[in-house]
């Protein structure tokens, strides 16, 4: 297997047709990023609680359509966590608005994380709102140790939204801090990295992180790796918070190093991060051009072709 994907659950509610009316859809980042790396020819896997509701069922054949393996043999009642409202503005932006239910946690524990598939798995992902809840941060904690403990390459996206955590900001900073000591490959954005001191060269140095990857918006992104930043330019289109956009970015970004035979830390290389922040580029372009959700993960082959325009008109 080339990704293991822990994570919380989401729903997301984008614009429907009519004023005030939504449209459901299967979510969140780790599921999400599963799928775009599946498009990209990636043999992925999404460890999750899933639910014996109707949605439950929904987000299981969702992600199997579109390749992803199931790691998770246990279901809850329910399987909401978190819900996610998206409302589409005159001005063609998106505003999002989160909703949790009370003392909500992803239910995953421990033991639902079976050896066999870190084992197997070449990378190892997972989000820091999976580690607001309980038991769910004590199975994504476990998942990444161990998975460091078996030299497998970590991948960690810090994805905070206040809602999630009980005690704000200071609580999410602390469990973050928990899991960087495990972690090869972080994504931040610009708007996170302050509630990380600030100084990606000084959290790199103090956590032994051996690549950060900090999405700059409209500006692309650029790669921190061995004292050097590496920068990709993004395409020239608007960029908004699309539900989808960063989950497109990591998963191909993580697929683009494993094309290149990126399997262990150590073979990370400065053409082959470059590359990959340019395909991520690319696929989180595109996901804003369809305006978001599963539905509008990339494939590789649509990639491709944006790159091979190379004017990203």
């Amino acid at each position: 297997m080339d990704i293991f994907s822990i994570g919380e659950m989401v729903i997301d509610f984008l614009p429907g047709t009519e004023p005030g009316s939504y449209l459901r859809n299967a979510g969140g980042a780790p599921a999400n990023m599963a799928i775009a790396a599946a498009r990209n020819g990636m043999d992925a896997g999404f460890c999750g609680m899933l639910g014996d509701d109707a949605f439950g069922r929904f987000l299981a054949a969702t992600l199997e359509e579109n390749g992803v393996r199931l790691l998770c043999g246990r279901r809850t009642a329910e399987a909401v966590t978190t819900m996610a409202f998206v409302t589409l503005e005159s001005d063609g932006e998106r505003s999002f608005t989160f909703a949790r239910k009370p003392g909500a946690d992803m239910l995953l524990t421990s033991a639902d994380v079976r050896e066999k598939d870190l084992t197997d798995a070449t990378v190892i992902h997972a989000g820091s709102c999976s580690l607001s809840g309980a038991s769910s941060a004590d199975a994504t904690l476990y998942a990444l140790r161990r998975g460091s403990e078996l030299k497998k390459l970590i991948s960690f996206d810090v994805n905070y939204r206040a809602l999630l955590w009980d005690g704000g900001e200071q609580a999410a900073v602390k469990r973050i801090r928990e899991a960087l000591p495990y972690v090869s490959l972080l994504k931040v954005s610009e708007e996170e990295t302050p509630l990380l001191g600030g100084d990606i060269p000084a959290l790199m140095r103090e956590y032994g992180i051996p690549l950060v990857v900090e999405t700059l918006g409209s500006q692309g992104a650029r790669a921190f790796f061995q004292g050097s930043v590496l920068y990709a330019s993004c395409p020239e289109v608007p960029r908004v918070d699309t539900t989808g956009a960063g989950d497109a970015f990591w998963g191909t970004f993580l697929a683009g190093l494993l094309l290149k035979g990126v399997g262990q830390t150590h073979a990370l290389n400065e053409d082959a991060i470059t590359r990959a922040l340019r395909e991520g580029n690319a696929a989180g372009t595109l996901c804003v051009q369809k305006k978001g959700a599963i539905s509008a993960l990339p494939y590789r082959a649509e990639i491709e072709e944006l790159l091979e325009r190379g004017d990203f008109s």
